[in-house]
């Protein structure tokens, strides 16, 4: 069979103007897209500002990128300081007393570490050391261990044998860092201004183990003494 020209299928066209419209067809269809999954996330006013103070109000002060330890609210001298979680595995009393005994006795080490460079009582003439850092060297093993047993012997006597975190805070009573030692001092004051000097207390030991730690590195590698 032939086919005449008339009677030949005719296929149809495309202009030149259709690949642009199908271009820009598929721009509007991504754009519609873009702006519906944006939307979804969105949340609405109100819920993001209730989110936003949750949020807030969930961080801790001194450490914003962390969740704040609820455990220590409240506390004097608190920011929210504990990266590594003790006050949840831990008696916060405990950590309490730890910080404060910590902080006196590197209140008393700066101040020694200081005058040992420049005083030296009579009966310890023949252990003068320019570095306070060799002073425990100087003493001998066996000044050390009387240091260390008296100290011990002052921790049992001062919380009448109950040393071990199990039993020191058994009296709900018993609040850490207090001795019974010049309470006198206290006496007539408010409450605001027992505070104040309790949270001077905690600062000025916070900044004392920093310094002695210091301290301590400084002789330790330059090897020369502090002042």
């Amino acid at each position: 069979f032939s086919l005449t020209t008339s009677s030949r299928i005719q296929r149809p066209t495309l202009s030149s103007s259709t690949p642009s419209l199908h271009a820009t067809m598929m721009k509007i269809a991504t754009i519609a897209a873009l702006v519906g999954t944006a939307t979804a996330f969105a949340p609405s006013a109100p819920n993001m500002a209730a989110s936003t103070t949750a949020l807030n109000a969930e961080m801790s002060k001194s450490l914003p990128f962390l969740t704040n330890p609820k455990n220590t609210d409240g506390l004097i001298g608190s920011v929210g300081f504990d990266p590594l979680g003790w006050s949840d595995m831990w008696d916060i009393k405990w950590l309490q007393e730890a910080e404060i005994k910590h902080g006196r006795v590197s209140m008393l080490a700066t101040v020694g570490f200081v005058t040992s460079q420049f005083i030296t009582l009579p009966m310890f003439a023949d252990l003068q050391c320019d570095d306070s850092n060799a002073v425990p060297s100087a003493i001998g093993m066996s000044g050390m261990m009387q240091i260390i047993a008296f100290a011990g012997a002052e921790e049992w006597r001062t919380n009448k044998g109950k040393i071990t975190m199990a039993d020191m805070f058994e009296d709900p009573d018993r609040v850490p860092g207090d001795l019974g030692w010049a309470t006198e001092r206290l006496d007539g004051k408010t409450e605001e201004e027992v505070n104040r000097l309790k949270l001077q207390e905690i600062k000025n030991g916070r900044l004392a183990m920093l310094a002695i730690g210091g301290m301590i590195h400084h002789n330790f590698v330059t090897g020369v003494p502090l002042l």
